[in-house]
């Protein structure tokens, strides 16, 4: 059996939908972290049958927005002397910028480089969004 000890400060990203922690890791740029890290990848969940879960030795700046936007179902726990001090639970941004990239070249983003993406939601339940400029349709898996 795997033991994974508590942390006494720090970030606990819990409920990731298995396989998707590896990519929050790189995406958080753990694997250059000077403190304890630790990935744990496809764990029994009783709500998400296996999730991935990371913990972190350290507070760190997060960015929810994409957070949000790479899984709306994980959890944050903020850890002080060993105990959760606050939960946050992330949802799909309303809008994101230069978050995703407007695949279509005859965007004005292709061709203005300083312009940021600009993306609404515009299906929650299917996790669509809309470029602003030119009305691309993106779903948040492409990201």
């Amino acid at each position: 059996m795997l033991t994974v000890t508590s942390i006494e400060k720090g970030i606990v990203i819990d409920h990731i939908k298995a396989g998707l922690g590896i990519k929050l890791f790189h995406y958080l740029k753990l694997d250059k972290a000077k403190f304890p890290v630790a990935l744990i990848q496809n764990c029994e969940s009783k709500e998400l049958g296996c999730k991935d879960i990371i913990k972190i030795q350290n507070l760190i700046e997060l960015d929810f927005e994409k957070l949000g936007l790479i899984d709306p179902d994980l959890t944050i726990n903020i850890i002080e002397e060993s105990k959760p001090m606050r939960k946050l639970k992330l949802e799909l941004p309303q809008r994101v910028e230069d978050v995703i990239v407007c695949k279509n070249p005859r965007c004005v983003t292709a061709q203005e480089k300083q312009i940021p993406h600009v993306f609404t939601l515009v299906d929650s339940k299917q996790a669509v969004y809309k470029c602003e400029y030119c009305e691309e349709i993106q779903n948040r898996l492409e990201v």
